[in-house]
């Protein structure tokens, strides 16, 4: 699963970019950006734009 694309409301304040989910939302959690691998930053050495240089993205857990 690619996560390359910011979520479907930029607008949205709980809403980071990487991110799947709002945060709060049940069975979600943080993982690891898998873009960066969690540091933030880009082969380049940019802001990672997957997590916005967080090193973590907020995922659904489970499935269905």
């Amino acid at each position: 699963m690619s996560h390359s694309t910011p979520p479907d409301d930029p607008s949205d304040p709980t809403v980071r970019p990487g991110d799947e989910v709002p945060e709060g939302t049940e069975e979600a959690g943080e993982d690891i950006c898998p873009s960066c691998g969690g540091s933030g930053e880009d082969d380049s050495g940019e802001t990672c734009p997957v997590c916005a240089g967080s090193g973590h993205v907020r995922e659904g857990a489970g499935g269905g």
